[in-house]
């Protein structure tokens, strides 16, 4: 298989929702993890952990998170939340969603349908891989500890797609932690911060031709000293 070179990856990178029902070697997955794992971290601290859940514990978590979100159990992440997204933020927010609910055919007034949409997320989006995130509860007071597992999450997506593969980033999936620590069988000393949806994209699922508008360099950055 061709490696695509690394413009190829960022440029052409998408978040995906949609996937064949097709399994993902565990050998593509070490290798993915090898390469994001060169990411950098704060004093080299690589405060992560990475739990790749397939087959059947991944459908009692499925099973788990959905049944308890119709049964109304309140958010039960651990990793920190903070405040609704609001102004320009929340802007961005919803016009990747009309994107999305564009692209599926999902009207505002369709409730079943919009709510069916948010399902998917708790059950990881039907992906045949999810990948949770953690980290040692050691560092919980630490800031750079929740820079670091983003960086290395953002290496992973983009060493997955350099292999073909799909993913999105989630919290929908980790919101009923207790039912993803049981099935996951993550240790007590480790804090669950986010999950990776990931499989083989399907080609003819219509949100996974979404690309999210981006901000161009002029506005998200400042040059400061240059002639």
């Amino acid at each position: 298989m061709s490696v695509p070179s690394y413009d190829e990856v960022i440029l052409g990178r998408r978040s995906i929702r949609g996937y064949l029902d097709k399994p993902v070697p565990g050998e593509v997955i070490e290798d993915i993890l090898a390469l994001a794992m060169r990411s950098p971290s704060s004093m080299n601290t690589q405060p992560w952990h990475f739990h790749v859940i397939t087959g059947e514990p991944l459908d009692r978590i499925r099973k788990g998170n959905t049944e308890r979100i119709l049964a109304g159990e309140p958010d039960s992440r651990e990793f920190r939340r903070g405040e609704p997204f609001a102004g320009v933020h929340r802007e961005r927010q919803v016009e990747v969603a009309k994107q999305l609910f564009g692209a599926m055919g999902i009207a505002r007034d369709d409730a079943p349908a919009r709510q069916d949409w948010v399902l998917r997320g708790f059950r990881q989006f039907d992906a045949p891989v999810c990948v949770i995130v953690t980290y040692d509860r050691t560092l919980s007071g630490s800031d750079d500890t929740a820079f670091d597992c983003g960086a290395v999450t953002t290496a992973l997506v983009n060493a997955a797609w350099s292999r073909g593969l799909g993913c999105v980033i989630n919290s929908q999936g980790i919101m009923q932690s207790p039912v993803v620590r049981e099935h996951a069988g993550i240790p007590d000393d480790q804090v669950i911060m986010k999950a990776v949806a990931m499989g083989w994209p399907d080609p003819d699922f219509p949100a996974n031709a979404v690309v999210s508008l981006r901000k161009s360099v002029d506005e998200a950055a400042r040059f400061v000293g240059f002639d």
